[in-house]
Parts: C-alpha cells; sequence; structure tokens
C-alpha cells in the first residue's frame, strides 16, 4: 500500500484528512458492530483536522461510549487505526453522541471558576492537566474573555495557566 506524504509544513491536506476520516470512519463502524450498537456517522474537516461524529436517534444507546474518558480512549484507538492504514500521524477529533460540546461547556465552567479567582485577586490561576484538544479549546476561551493563557508542563502534566492581558 503506497502512502501518501505529508508537505514540509507537516500541515495534511485536505484529500489526506478527508482519507483519514474515512479509514475512521470504517474502524468505527467495525467498534459500533462488534458492539451491537446503531450510530450515524458524520465526517468534517476543518481547522486541519479531520473529525468525526457518531450520533443516534436514540440517545441512550450510546450513552456508553459518550463519556468523556472512554471517547479520549476510543479517539485514540482510532488515531492509530488510521495511522497504521495511512502511515501518517493522526490529530483526528472524535465526537460521540455529543461529547465534545459537553466537554467544551464544562471546559468553560472550569474558565469561569478560574476566572472568578483572578477576580479574588489571584495573579494567575491553574487549570488540571488535559489534552492538547481541549488545552486549545481552553486558550480560545480564555482569548474571547480578553485574558491570556499559556500552557506549562510536560506530557500528561501538561495544564494551562490564564493571567490578566
Amino acid at each position: 500500500m503506497s502512502t501518501t506524504q505529508i508537505p514540509s509544513d507537516h500541515e495534511a491536506t485536505v484529500e489526506q484528512l478527508e482519507q483519514e476520516g474515512d479509514v475512521a470512519a470504517d474502524f468505527i463502524e467495525g467498534l459500533l458492530d462488534i458492539a451491537d450498537l446503531d450510530g450515524d456517522l458524520a465526517l468534517d474537516v476543518r481547522n486541519g483536522r479531520a473529525y468525526v461524529s457518531v450520533e443516534a436517534e436514540d440517545a441512550d444507546s450510546l450513552r456508553v461510549l459518550g463519556d468523556p474518558e472512554t471517547v479520549q480512549a476510543v479517539q485514540e484507538l482510532t488515531r492509530l487505526a488510521v495511522q497504521n492504514q495511512t502511515g501518517r500521524f493522526s490529530r483526528l477529533i472524535l465526537d460521540i453522541a455529543g461529547s465534545r460540546d459537553a466537554r467544551q461547556q464544562e471546559l468553560s465552567r472550569l474558565v469561569d471558576r478560574a476566572v472568578a479567582r483572578l477576580d479574588d485577586g489571584a495573579s494567575q490561576a491553574s487549570l488540571p492537566a488535559m489534552s492538547s484538544y481541549e488545552r486549545k479549546l481552553v486558550h480560545d476561551i480564555v482569548a474571547e474573555r480578553g485574558l491570556m493563557s499559556e500552557s506549562y508542563g510536560e506530557g500528561a502534566d501538561r495544564h494551562t495557566v490564564i493571567r490578566r492581558a
């Protein structure tokens, strides 16, 4: 099997991201079949990433997979499956039963609590360690609120610190 090379600037092309989405969808469909779960898949490419969403008419049918830790684990397995098939590192984002929207709302509340600490006189507020995708969401939320944020730490300990601009 031939693989497409990543351009020199390390950004995947739209065609490569669409391929990632197709490979991911095949993998996830296999997982759903094994678990005897029904789900509809939607593929999208935005912000330099492939996005795969799994939804079901009966929201309860995907509840067990919609747990944030489970979504993270399935996302990592899916990324590995994509990498194995394409030969390229994948930054694919997986959403199961609206889990990403729910997590973004949680992160927004977390930022609200951090801003309250700043309002109470703290010079900075540290958030717990989180994935690079979640830190990016936090940075976006913080910027929208006119504050500054930076990531510190390494690996699983990498976290965001919020300050006044």
